[in-house]
């Protein structure tokens, strides 16, 4: 045995160091290996003549397991020892374990005296490694062997069938649907595989177990019932089962390969034989038809007419379409069928195919090369001689259809050159009827390489004799005749178009410098008219007096524009002039503009009269702008006093508001006499706003003398009033509040120095940030929460400033809780005694309301070891009130 066979060996008796403990486990395995094993050592035992009843018993002596050794291996093993004594029977039981081992099986933990002992476990074990050694090992599928092999043979044989799934040697064969698809992949016709049912294990596995054991002779080695009566049926009783399945149906594959070998050997020589046979009968055909051919296509008999050149032509083409693409193909098949005849021959070690004499490949190669030689010169000549009828008969059709397309091009031409139309032309119609004549005259440039070509054409014609020369020289000479009075007159035509166009140029010429001055002439006059009736609007006296120097300018070009107006009447006397002296016929006016003289002295005309109604005009203007700019002067002279005064004034009402001079008595004192002297300004007020009506009846929009209009100073004025009053009653106000607060002049003094400190843009009003400084350099120290809960009281309407007034009601607020607090917390000691607690009912009974009410929305409730409903702790209310540093 090789090294192969013993790692084999040594892997599958691995798990024989389990083998004994999965048997100890379920006795009914035990069962089962002892009808499988006693069932597949009688299949080998009766080829001797001989079998088992009992696998433990009938082993003991060694000579039957030396018998079985024998028959599975082919081997002759030792002579065994006929005596009964027990020395005997040991040493027939080594024997046979001794040629096991020669076998590459590594015997584990089995033992002769335990199998002449009758010991069942042993037994078992040993009968199941000579199983692996002899029934699987040598099984081999796709490179995988022993159990793997085995377990992919089954899967690839039970593949087609999908309610098989063959994973393992146990629960997969369970429904006995396996058993039943290897059998019907082999022998399809012992099964009838529809009729079987999954849910149906008893029948699936019976007649499995019977069909193989009735045509297949393998014995039945286990009952249906042992098998569907248990959880996980024993594998290695399966295994050996299913060998036995392999080796049944592997046996018979191998005598059908065998007959098949031979079969196929037989149809090998058969084939060849037909081969050489198609051969030669195919060489023989091919070579008498290309010494048919070859003879025709030596022929080189010319034909005298085109027509039967070409049905030659058209006899070569069925030649080469119908008549030679089979015989290539029987050529090529020819060759094909030799190579792989000779391939064959070669393959089955017989001697090369050597066809007759004169019907070797190359012979073929040879005549076909003759044959292909023969039709290259016959078509060479077909096509030469084509070419020249060809020719012939081409010449005379291009002459045809030349001279045909030059007589129709010809015909009405000289016709068209004798026209006058031009006498009565405009001159577009005459550069027309150049660029038309060019056209032509180029066109006809273009066909003198036509008439050279058919002149051409008759002269190759006569040299090549060809039978109607004389019609083709009377048609060409014709054409040639033709064509030089074509030239003759088309000279003619074009001096005369020339000569018109010059003299329409000049009237155009006149035309269009009439049209150049007579328009933007034109032009001039309607803007003139169109300026000295427009109606002008102005509103200073610069504009008026700008309106009558433009006026005594547009006067002083009138001279000029009569200059140009004459020149202008002048071009068109003069074309009027050429027409009566070269008796031209004009077909119209001007075609460049349609002002004509007639016209342009009447609208010259009326220029003249409208110049002394626009100077009136201009005068009385002049005159109601001076007495505008009087106006202006009267209102800017006050309103340039005013203005200033009412700034003056908000600046120091400002200035009193902000300043701390004196008691808030004497700062109330000072605003009064400001509100006093300022009511006294309102009739100067009142006379500026008659100098504004009568300013607003000249309808006078602006005034360059002052920058104050009416509106601001209205506004100005009414500012000042609201100021003044508003200052004056937020004086008041802070007397109030200090007197109700009992605030003394000294604080309300340094809140104002706070104020004013921290109003950094000195509007008398503090910013978020800025009142938010001020909160930390007086001392407060509070989060963000405790910062929104002020701004909500100082600034209730969310406009993001804190005035002097609520910054004075909020810090007497503060002094006054803080006083509270302070009553509060004495008050709390006294009544809580030595407590550490007090009750609510106890708080409002004895404390003022406000004081209570107090207590209880800073307190905790205390959960002391002593604490009692409703108590309320003194150290949350001390610290809330205090904080941690003066506990």
């Amino acid at each position: 045995m090789d090294h192969y066979d013993s790692q084999q060996t040594n892997d599958y008796m691995q798990p024989e160091e389990d083998w004994d403990r999965d048997l100890l486990l379920d006795p009914a395995w035990e069962k089962q290996q002892r009808k499988t094993f006693t069932a597949w050592c009688n299949s080998h035992l009766r080829k001797a003549g001989t079998q088992i009843e009992n696998i433990e018993e009938d082993f003991r002596d060694g000579l039957k397991l030396m018998l079985l050794l024998e028959v599975i291996s082919g081997e002759r093993l030792a002579k065994p020892e006929r005596g009964k004594m027990r020395v005997h029977k040991i040493s027939n039981v080594n024997k046979a374990l001794d040629f096991i081992a020669s076998k590459g099986v590594k015997l584990v933990s089995i033992g002769a005296e335990e199998i002449v002992d009758g010991n069942v476990k042993m037994t078992l074990g040993m009968i199941w490694t000579i199983i692996l050694r002899f029934a699987i090992q040598d099984i081999s599928v796709e490179e995988t062997s022993a159990k793997e092999g085995l377990l992919l043979w089954c899967q690839r044989k039970t593949a087609p069938y999908k309610n098989v799934n063959i994973q393992n040697f146990h629960i997969s064969w369970k429904d006995g649907l396996g058993f039943c698809a290897l059998i019907h992949r082999h022998r399809p016709e012992l099964i009838d595989y529809g009729k079987l049912r999954k849910d149906d294990p008893l029948t699936n596995l019976n007649t499995a177990f019977d069909v193989a054991e009735k045509y297949l002779d393998i014995p039945k080695m286990l009952d249906a019932e042992d098998i569907v009566g248990t959880a996980r049926p024993d594998e290695k009783a399966i295994m050996t089962y299913v060998s036995s399945f392999y080796h049944a149906f592997s046996g018979a594959q191998k005598a059908e390969t065998a007959a098949n070998r031979i079969c196929k050997v037989l149809a090998v020589n058969q084939e060849n034989e037909q081969l050489m046979e198609d051969y030669e009968k195919l060489a023989s055909d091919l070579l008498e038809w290309i010494r048919r051919t070859i003879p025709w296509l030596e022929n080189r008999a010319p034909e005298n007419t085109m027509h039967a050149m070409q049905q030659k032509l058209e006899d070569f083409r069925d030649y080469r379409r119908l008549h030679k693409p089979p015989k290539v193909q029987e050529k090529c098949q020819l060759e094909i069928n030799f190579n792989t005849l000779q391939t064959k021959l070669r393959l089955s070690n017989r001697p090369a195919f050597m066809p007759s004499e004169g019907r070797m490949v190359s012979d073929i190669n040879n005549a076909w090369g003759c044959l292909e030689q023969a039709e290259k010169g016959y078509e060479e000549w077909l096509l030469n001689e084509i070419r020249r009828l060809e020719r012939l008969d081409h010449l005379a059709e291009k002459f045809r259809q030349k001279a045909s397309i030059h007589e129709a091009w010809t015909d009405g031409k000289e016709a068209m050159l004798r026209q006058k139309d031009y006498e009565t032309a405009t001159l577009s119609e005459i550069k027309a009827l150049l660029k038309k004549h060019e056209a032509f005259e180029s066109d006809l440039a273009a066909h003198q390489d036509r008439v050279e070509q058919i002149a051409a054409i008759a002269q190759e014609l006569n040299e090549l004799d060809y039978y109607d020369s004389p019609s083709v020289n009377a048609r060409c000479q014709k054409i040639c005749d033709q064509w030089d009075n074509l030239g003759a007159l088309t000279q003619k035509r074009r001096e005369a178009l020339e000569r018109t166009e010059k003299l329409l140029e000049t009237i155009d010429q006149l035309y269009l410098e009439y049209a150049k001055r007579a328009a933007p002439f034109n032009n001039w006059m309607e803007g003139a008219m169109e300026d000295l009736q427009d109606t002008f609007i102005v509103h200073t006296i610069e504009e008026i007096q700008g309106l009558t120097t433009a006026h005594e300018q547009f006067k002083a070009t009138l001279p000029d524009a009569d200059k140009e107006r004459l020149a202008i009447l002048g071009i068109h006397n003069e074309v009027s002039k050429i027409v009566q002296t070269y008796h031209v016929n004009m077909a119209g006016t001007n075609p460049y503009t349609t002002i004509s003289p007639q016209e342009i002295n009447n609208k010259w005309d009326h220029v003249r009269q409208l110049v002394p109604r626009r100077d009136q005009a201009l005068t009385e203007e002049h005159a109601r702008q001076q007495h505008n700019e009087r106006l202006r002067k009267q209102f800017a002279a006050q309103a340039n006093v005013i203005g200033p005064w009412i700034q003056t004034k908000m600046e120091e009402i400002g200035r009193i508001s902000i300043e701390m001079h004196g008691t808030l008595e004497d700062q109330l004192s000072h605003l009064r006499q400001y509100e006093k002297s300022i009511v006294n300004y309102k009739p100067k007020i009142d006379q500026l706003e008659g100098d504004h009506q009568l300013i607003q009846e000249a309808l006078i929009f602006d005034n360059k003398h002052t920058n104050y209009t009416m509106e601001h100073i209205r506004v100005g004025w009414e500012q000042l009033l609201t100021t003044i009053a508003r200052t004056i009653n937020e004086v008041e106000n802070q007397i109030l509040t200090r007197d109700a607060k009992g605030i003394s002049q000294e604080q309300m003094n340094e809140f104002r120095a706070s104020f004013n400190h921290f109003d950094r843009k000195k509007t008398g009003m503090m910013d978020t940030d800025d009142f938010r400084a001020c909160l930390i350099s007086m001392g407060y120290n509070m989060g963000e929460a405790e910062f929104a809960r002020i701004m909500s009281i100082v600034d209730p309407n969310r406009l993001g400033v804190v005035t002097f007034q609520a910054f004075i009601d909020f810090m007497s607020r503060e002094t006054a809780d803080t006083d509270t607090a302070d009553q509060v917390m004495a008050s709390f000691k006294i009544l809580a005694g030595d407590k550490n607690y007090i009750t609510v009912d106890e708080l409002r009974r004895e404390l003022p309301p406000d004081q209570a009410e107090y207590c209880i929305a800073r307190m905790a409730p205390y959960t002391g070891p002593d604490a009692v409903p409703g108590a309320l702790d003194y150290m949350s209310f001390s610290t809330a009130l205090y904080g941690e540093s003066d506990l």
